[in-house]
């Protein structure tokens, strides 16, 4: 799937489809909370696998049980559709 810039309006409504994301300094955003860094690791586990069959990564970070992911595209600097679907896919891994 080839990257394509979000219009104004659709990055307005990100918060909207995307329930517990919000947009950060032009990034689409979220914190997690887990029970322990075993939980938080094998949720990133997932989501590197789902980020790597799209070609398409996060930047984020881990501290013990929290994971932080801020979504962007580069190539088109700023949000575009693979940061959309790659939201989406990540908020399924919490049950």
């Amino acid at each position: 799937m080839a990257a394509q810039p979000l219009s104004a309006a659709e990055i307005e409504a990100l918060p909207k489809d995307l329930p517990g994301w919000s947009v950060v300094n032009g990034k689409l955003h979220r914190s997690f909370k887990f029970a322990d860094f075993s939980e938080a690791f094998g949720f990133m586990a997932r989501v590197a696998l789902a980020a790597e069959a799209m070609g398409h990564h996060p930047e984020w970070s881990n501290v013990w049980s929290t994971v932080v992911i801020d979504l962007t595209t580069h190539d088109t600097g700023g949000l575009s559709n693979l940061d959309k679907e790659l939201a989406g896919r990540i908020s399924t891994f919490l049950g």
